[in-house]
């Protein structure tokens, strides 16, 4: 066996330096990462400033072309496309290709769209259910032949495929700058574009007035682009100022709102924004009707056929409720308004990508565009002067055809005869030799004059383009304006400036309706419909009771305290019905663990409640300031471990009533709640004096309190009797704030034995 056979010999071969190369690991990825960036980047993710397509779009849209489906041509099925692309040019997946391919047919998706689809493409309601490239049919529209027009003139460059064997355009000549007509968007690595459409007319009129005047500013562009066009209807509901600060930084956000109208008493979706489909709208609206955040709606439909594409009814429930107010709305809380992202992030004509304001990337394409008219008329140049230099030739040859007739006849070689013997070129010698006998008829030199004459017409023409900037300037523009004219269409997307869309307040949402609220003793809570209702004596889960029910709308604000002092805001409409046992507390919010839930507050933010604890220690809170929709409620009122928690009372009229505090050994106190001070949270003040000593070994402590007015009555309850009070008939037991009190009567003074103190009004 050789040397170079044995495997020690291969070991050193693969571990030779020349073979092998060593480097860090953190050198090395950071390689790998940032070529694999740089392709996505480059490749894949983000359009070009020229012609305003990622790579997969050029090579669809030229592999479309080499297969012949030009805007007249046949049909043809859309996997032979994509087959094409993928074996050809684009070596991935298949449903990636094919998706490009189906976006650049959906005239929702695209402004001004490239592929002409014959079958199921998509609908604006689900972009997605296009049908498989088996079944669909395609071909290019005549807008895309702006792409391919120029493509075989000399005007752009051509690179080996991925596998060497055919070549592909770099770029394509595009006449109209695509890159703002039909935008584009895409996520790279570390970066993104979103460029919105823009309307023909538009764009072609800015490039026009920066032809004619280099020095134009933004606000003169501006004067010809208005702003986005999308593909639909919707209004642009942005401000000029802010459009404008969008094109001269080059990012920022458009807002687009749907258009409506009134019919009888319904309302019209007559148009939605770009990407929104309707049952995507539908959803959002039916998803407030179920929670019960929309009663102004009573049905919702929709009614869109081939003559209204978009026509999305909501019917109000009553002639009352104001349209405008209900659309604001919903324009606040559903894509019927919706904002997008606008990022001029571009790769340029050097090859790098950058966010460009709206003047430089006008400029720009103007230049890609002014070479690209440049290499055409100097390829076409190179065509005349080539060509007459052939008729010149010819020429000569029909006027001494019998010299030349002797000498192809007579010598083996005659190209280099004929080429000393009448001063020739190899090319026109070449020309003569391949001339047919049918083309030597007398009438052959009158058609080689007249021919000669029009190239030598077009010949000074081209001379003259490409030697006068300013003709070759009016060249471009002329050409502008012609595939303006010829593609041109009216602004879709209207710009009207707007009102920013208000959400309704909460409880004008909300249906108004009576309803009890009923708290179980385990901090189970429940909804009853009504005010007349035995909430005692409901059933209860086994081992559970009744603890406390409260009156209320479901417009109201509704509070529960637990037994730590600590408030938590409810939602009466979403609260479980009163058929069922309910749902326990703990599991909308997060009590510490052993606390239980005490009472109920309801009204409005201003509602003043008087909290307490069974020490005597109370204040009077507003609603909103001890209301909270944090799971972890919020420190209300600040009691000790062996405090308890009193169920709250509510405080009609702070500045002329009453409040009537016991103790379970008798006592009451009555004093003006006046005396109380208003606070957010804290401990409060002393209400009633209870000796520390006995309320240390549970011998007394406060069991309720109740604020009345002078009309109202007072029932006080020890076993089955009760004992009831006139406001007048309390004044042997007024005072002033932390004394002792008075003893009731007697028979009710068995300690613990009264069990509530309720208010009776009028």
């Amino acid at each position: 066996m050789s040397r170079k056979n044995t495997p020690s010999a291969q070991s050193d071969l693969l571990t030779s330096p020349a073979i092998l190369e060593s480097l860090p690991m953190a050198e090395f990825t950071e390689k790998a990462y940032l070529n694999y960036s740089m392709y996505v980047i480059l490749d894949r993710a983000l359009p070009s400033l020229a012609d305003g397509l990622k790579p997969v779009q050029r090579r669809i849209i030229y592999a479309m072309s080499d297969l012949g489906l030009h805007a007249a041509a046949k049909f043809k099925k859309s996997a032979r496309t994509v087959g094409d692309v993928l074996g050809k040019f684009h070596p991935h997946g298949d449903s990636a290709c094919y998706e490009a391919m189906v976006l650049m047919a959906q005239p929702f998706s695209y402004r001004y769209p490239f592929v002409d689809g014959q079958g199921n493409w998509g609908s604006q309601d689900d972009p997605k259910s296009f049908a498989a490239m088996r079944y669909t049919e395609s071909r290019l529209t005549r807008y895309a032949n702006l792409l391919l027009q120029e493509l075989g003139q000399g005007t752009t460059n051509w690179a080996p495929n991925f596998d060497g064997t055919l070549e592909e355009p770099t770029l394509l000549p595009a006449r109209l700058p695509n890159i703002l007509l039909n935008g584009g968007s895409g996520i790279a690595v570390g970066m993104a574009t979103d460029i919105p459409p823009h309307n023909i007319s538009e764009v072609v009129s800015a490039c026009i007035r920066i032809l004619e005047d280099k020095n134009v500013g933004l606000d003169e562009i501006c004067e010809h682009i208005l702003g986005p066009d999308f593909p639909t209807d919707a209004e642009i509901i942005s401000t000029p100022e802010d459009i404008k600060a969008i094109y001269r930084t080059g990012h920022g956000s458009v807002r687009q709102r749907a258009k409506w109208v009134k019919e009888g008493n319904n309302i019209i979706v007559t148009a939605l924004p770009y990407q929104v489909s309707g049952s995507k709208i539908q959803e959002q609206i039916a998803a407030q009707m179920l929670a019960k955040k929309l009663p102004m709606v009573s049905d919702l439909r929709d009614e869109s056929d081939h003559e209204h594409p978009t026509r999305l009814l909501i019917e109000p429930r009553s002639n009352r409720i104001d349209p405008d107010a209900l659309m604001h709305h919903l324009f606040a809380t559903t894509d019927l308004e919706k904002s997008y992202r606008v990022n001029f992030n571009i790769i340029g004509l050097d090859g790098r990508p950058r966010v460009y304001d709206l003047k430089t990337l006008l400029e720009e394409w103007l230049k890609y565009r002014v070479e690209t008219v440049t290499k055409r008329l100097q390829f076409r140049h190179t065509k005349v002067v080539g060509k007459l230099h052939i008729l010149d030739g010819l020429l000569i040859a029909f006027l001494n055809i019998d010299e030349v007739i002797r000498i192809i006849r007579n010598e083996d070689y005659p190209k280099p005869i004929l080429i000393s013997r009448f001063n020739l070129s190899e090319q026109q010698a070449e020309a003569i030799l391949d001339l047919k006998l049918r083309h030597l008829a007398k009438l052959e030199e009158v058609k080689i004059r007249g021919e000669q004459e029009e190239l030598e017409k077009e010949r000074k023409y081209l001379d003259g383009l490409l030697k006068s900037r300013i003709r070759l300037r009016n060249l471009v523009r002329d050409e502008l304006l012609a595939d303006a004219n010829e593609f041109g269409d009216e602004r879709r997307s209207k710009i009207v400036e707007r009102h920013a869309a208000k959400v309704m307040d909460q409880n004008t949402l909300i249906p108004t309706e009576l309803i009890t609220v009923i708290l179980s003793s385990k901090g189970w809570i429940r909804a009853a419909k009504g005010h007349d209702v035995d909430a005692e004596n409901l059933n209860f889960k086994s081992g559970d009771q009744y603890q406390c029910s409260i009156q209320c709308k479901t417009n109201d604000l509704l509070l529960t305290i637990d037994s730590d002092g600590r408030t938590y805001g409810l939602s009466p409409h979403t609260l479980p019905s009163a058929r069922s046992f309910g749902e326990p507390l703990s599991s909308s919010f997060n009590p510490k663990p052993g606390v239980t839930f005490v009472g109920l507050m309801k009204g409005q933010e201003s509602t003043e409640y008087l909290l307490f604890s069974d020490m005597g220690y109370g204040f009077v809170a507003n609603l909103g300031d001890i209301n909270t929709r944090n799971k972890a409620g919020k420190a209300s009122l600040r009691v000790k471990e062996e405090n308890r928690v009193m169920i709250p009372t509510m405080v009609v009229d702070f500045r002329h009533s009453k409040v009537a505090v016991l103790t379970n050994l008798g006592r009451l106190l009555v004093f003006p709640v006046s005396e109380l001070p208003h606070l957010s949270k804290g401990k409060g003040i002393k209400m009633m004096n209870i000796p520390a000593a006995k309320y240390a070994i549970g011998e007394e402590n406060v069991i309720g309190a109740s604020i009345f007015q002078e009309m109202d009555k007072i029932k006080i309850y020890s076993g089955k009797r009760h004992l009831t009070f006139k406001s007048s008939e309390l004044d042997d037991y007024s005072g002033t704030r932390a004394q002792r009190g008075k003893f009731l009567p007697k028979g009710f003074r068995q300690p613990h034995a009264i069990q509530t103190v309720i208010k009776e009004t009028r």
